[in-house]
């Protein structure tokens, strides 16, 4: 910030006095003169612990879900792929994050129809009790219940 550029978001652990470790969301912004001059920077800290424990706990529930959970971005690319849906498909969620889940793990007679439901999906309109196939490791296909 004193160089002139904005700290958005930066997350980083705190000491306390106790002793206490907290974890600190920050945003910092440059503080200027009436030339424009950079003269300090002032930052906002937020104690975000309880939030990034909450996060951990949710993680760990899903993963550990006895059902394929899986999560897709806005671009279609897998973010979540939990131990039941490699149990299911054979992939190892570092094999399958970042990749297209429908370009590359929907067989080609529903790509359209489950396009379709992420796309209303990310649009905040849900689909209950969809039905498709997704394809294994060794190439088969297993059907799945979207809920």
């Amino acid at each position: 910030a004193l160089d002139g550029d904005e700290t958005a978001n930066f997350e980083f652990p705190l000491v306390t006095k106790a002793g206490t470790r907290v974890e600190v969301l920050l945003n910092a912004t440059t503080r200027r003169d009436e030339k424009n001059r950079v003269i300090g920077v002032v930052g906002i800290g937020q104690d975000i612990t309880a939030r990034m424990a909450q996060e951990q706990e949710y993680s760990k529930l899903i993963d550990t879900a006895n059902a394929p959970i899986f999560g897709i971005g806005v671009h279609g690319r897998v973010n979540v792929w939990n131990k039941s849906a490699t149990n299911l498909t054979g992939f190892a969620s570092e094999e399958v994050m970042g990749r297209h889940l429908v370009n590359e793990f929907i067989t080609d007679d529903y790509k359209a129809s489950v396009q379709g439901v992420f796309t209303k999906a990310l649009e905040g309109r849900e689909t209950a009790n969809f039905e498709f196939p997704l394809v294994t490791k060794p190439g088969t296909r297993v059907e799945v219940l979207l809920n």
